[in-house]
């Protein structure tokens, strides 16, 4: 059986669940760009804005263009106080529209396993990026475990499921990542490992929020709810509570930056 596609059409569900997880890691990321003030960013995949805001907050910028394929998610992103600052507009990662050498940095969060032709689409950044910029991207460890929703899908792997997966999750591992930044030819190529973790007042709420996930959504709605039962009791026993009843545990995303030649 083919795994379902996974749809990211509401930006309000997506920032619940995903963006916080990956404002978490953006600003990790963030730090270790160490970008100067007043540059142009593009940031492709921007989805729900919640990078491009961390972009606004935190480094200053004097543009920010915000390319993503759904409608819905850009629509919560022109919600966002970035977007005083940023332009959000539909868009292919594979075939971003604008000119060569536009941007000084051009990001891409939590979006390169979504690409079809990652190469492509790291290409594509360099090609609009100016000789000296900064082309860069982290993404949740799919094939490491990293994945926050990794408690759920490794239980429902044990039940005989098959989670669905991005397209090119295997483009989220290190060493893919590296030698993707490399064969676009940039230069000064490096990598890092970026741990996060997330605390839910209890079970419920972290329950309730990570059902509403697109990866997730469809799959838990279409079960038998005798099977969903089961599901969510093993995935209580994976997330033991604290004496207060929180829940939390970590996530982990990998990485990689590199420079325009020139």
């Amino acid at each position: 059986m083919a795994e379902p596609p996974i749809r990211f059409d509401d930006g309000a569900a997506y920032e619940r669940m995903m963006g916080v997880w990956s404002q978490s890691a953006g600003r990790v990321f963030l730090d270790w760009l160490a970008p100067a003030k007043g540059l142009s960013w593009i940031d492709v995949g921007c989805g729900s804005g919640a990078f491009s805001e961390l972009i606004f907050r935190s480094a200053a910028p004097a543009e920010i263009q915000g390319v993503d394929p759904s409608e819905g998610q850009l629509a919560f992103a022109r919600t966002r106080p970035a977007a005083a600052l940023a332009q959000f507009r539909q868009g292919d990662a594979m075939a971003l529209p604008f000119p060569d050498g536009r941007f000084d940095v051009a990001v891409m969060a939590l979006v390169i396993f979504f690409v079809p032709d990652a190469a492509k689409g790291v290409a594509e950044m360099a090609r609009v990026t100016r000789p000296g910029g900064v082309v860069a991207a982290y993404a949740w460890d799919m094939p490491g475990g990293g994945f926050p929703l990794e408690p759920i899908q490794a239980e429902m792997r044990e039940l005989g499921m098959r989670p669905p997966r991005p397209p090119s999750a295997a483009a989220s591992r290190l060493a893919a990542m590296q030698a993707l930044w490399s064969g676009a030819g940039l230069e000064a190529v490096e990598t890092r490992v970026i741990e996060v973790s997330r605390t839910f007042a209890d079970f419920a709420e972290f329950w309730s929020i990570s059902g509403t996930s697109a990866s997730l959504r469809a799959v838990l709605a279409a079960m038998p709810a005798a099977d969903r039962a089961e599901l969510e009791a093993r995935v209580r026993r994976r997330l033991p509570a604290d004496a207060a009843g929180r829940i939390t545990y970590g996530a982990r995303a990998n990485a990689v930056k590199g420079r325009v030649p020139g």
